[in-house]
């Protein structure tokens, strides 16, 4: 089966999120069930030069974007199997960053007619085309709209990933008509008019021949008006039409494993002693007191709103003040949450390190070197990095929500089972309630080695996520 992933970012390409991980790992774990996958991406300017060396010109096309014909330039590199194609255009890709630019309604309209306008001169014909999130969900509409009818396309199948709901790409109507050349007859609330206007996540809903999102539960979640953000009733009709399904994230298991990673300061397999070496190197590098006995908890995460900070800021002063624990956070977003740790580590310097930075080597020392994991999320559609936490033996602390409810199970000192920590209700002193708990357990080395060796044997790779996408793409390709 020919599965052709489109998507704005992948690791290790280009980076901005969770998305980029599952567009780096879940072909992996495809091409080893049978599938040839290969990716699509824009070709961006911050992405690496050790990479693009390596391109090789596939083919020059003229896209139509709107009245003019933009350059779109095919080049292609072959990535651990994976061949992965690049979208070159100076004008809409040249520039640093990915999103968050005036033109994006115009940038990614090209984009997604251009995934379309290539396939016929690749040496692959997909038998599925998986679109993620708002950046290709007008892939669809556009294959169904102008393409359906042609040979070559008929076929094709579509399949749309929601990662994130909160981002659907709205723009006003004329990026509709001027720029994808669609007439009118799509604006309307049965197709992809939002509010007067063009909602491009809407696009991927209503025109693929199936959605998934990236757990069970967010999968229910967004059927609710709380979670839905206006969409609600589309997804819900969905899903009484058994066209939107859930499936859990993974991680790359073999490039994020304790026992081989060299980015850590020891490598261990289950070994606590030798995770405690983790902790005592971090704590030198960040300028923390060296203590192996003091419980360090960590985030590593986008300083955002839905990360659900506002609990932390609650409360953090008085579990930094009242309590023997280690604090450190990683990560950048929004100027008020970077003040607000920046001047809370200047009030308990010897107790926490914010690093307001992104750095995956850092990232990959902070998961060795914590003994605990805080999510405590107002939403999570999936998360990688309580998944990431586990893998290295941090006890992930999370609110149940999204995949975090699907990943994570709480501990139980009566029967030993679980794998972490967690809370139901957004509120700060639930989850101030729940640290202290964990901190309690941390004390008691039978129920800690309990929890940690639950951790380091649990299964998160992709591969139970794979078979469950393949059974999606053979039931849509069973009648060819």
């Amino acid at each position: 089966m020919n599965i052709l992933f489109a998507a704005a970012e992948a690791h290790p390409f280009i980076k901005t999120g969770g998305l980029a991980d599952v567009i780096g790992a879940l072909p992996k774990a495809l091409r080893q069930a049978g599938c040839d996958v290969r990716i699509i991406l824009p070709k961006y300017a911050g992405i690496p030069d050790t990479y693009k060396s390596s391109l090789r010109p596939v083919t020059i096309k003229h896209v139509p974007v709107g009245w003019r014909e933009q350059y779109c330039g095919v080049e292609e590199l072959t990535l651990d199997g994976i061949k992965v194609y690049f979208i070159d255009n100076e004008y809409y890709f040249g520039r640093e960053g990915v999103y968050g630019y005036m033109d994006d309604g115009e940038r990614f309209s090209f984009f997604n007619r251009a995934v379309l306008e290539i396939l016929p001169d690749l040496d692959f014909r997909p038998d599925i085309l998986h679109c993620h999130d708002w950046h290709t969900a007008m892939v669809p509409l556009l294959l169904h709209a102008d393409y359906r009818h042609l040979p070559f396309y008929s076929e094709i199948r579509t399949v749309f990933t929601i990662h994130n709901l909160l981002y659907q790409g709205e723009f006003p109507y004329e990026v509709l008509t001027e720029l994808l050349n669609l007439d009118g007859s799509y604006f309307t609330p049965e197709g992809v008019e939002y509010y007067g206007r063009l909602n491009f996540m809407k696009g991927g809903l209503t025109y693929s021949d199936h959605v998934t999102t990236v757990s069970p539960t967010y999968a229910e979640e967004i059927q609710t008006e709380f979670y839905g953000y206006g969409l609600e009733g589309l997804l819900h009709k969905l899903g009484e039409q058994g066209r939107l399904s859930g499936i859990v994230n993974g991680i790359d298991t073999t490039s994020y494993n304790p026992a081989t990673d060299n980015r850590i300061y020891t490598k261990y397999r289950t070994s606590l002693a030798k995770k405690k070496e983790n902790k005592i190197g971090l704590q030198k590098e960040l300028g923390l007191p060296i203590r192996s006995d003091v419980p360090l908890m960590a985030m590593v995460t986008r300083l955002v709103d839905m990360k659900g900070l506002d609990l932390v800021t609650r409360v953090l002063d008085e579990i930094l003040y009242y309590d023997d624990i280690q604090f450190v956070v990683l990560g950048t977003g929004d100027p008020a949450f970077e003040h607000w740790f920046r001047e809370a580590a200047g009030r308990h310097p010897a107790k926490m390190s914010a690093q307001l930075t992104f750095s995956e080597p850092l990232s990959r020392k902070v998961y060795a070197a914590s003994d605990m994991f805080l999510m405590p999320s107002r939403f999570e559609p999936c998360g990688i990095s309580q998944l990431l936490a586990l893998r290295y033996g941090s006890i992930p602390i999370v609110r149940e929500t999204g995949g975090l409810n699907d990943t994570v199970q709480a501990y139980n000192e009566s029967t030993g089972e679980g794998n972490g920590f967690s809370f139901t209700n957004y509120n700060a002193h639930d989850m101030l309630h729940t640290i202290r708990r964990a901190v309690d357990l941390y004390r008691q080395p039978e129920h800690w080695s309990k929890l940690t060796q639950t951790a380091f044997a649990g299964e998160y790779s992709w591969d139970v996520s794979a078979e469950a996408y393949m059974d999606i793409y053979r039931s849509l390709t069973k009648s060819d």
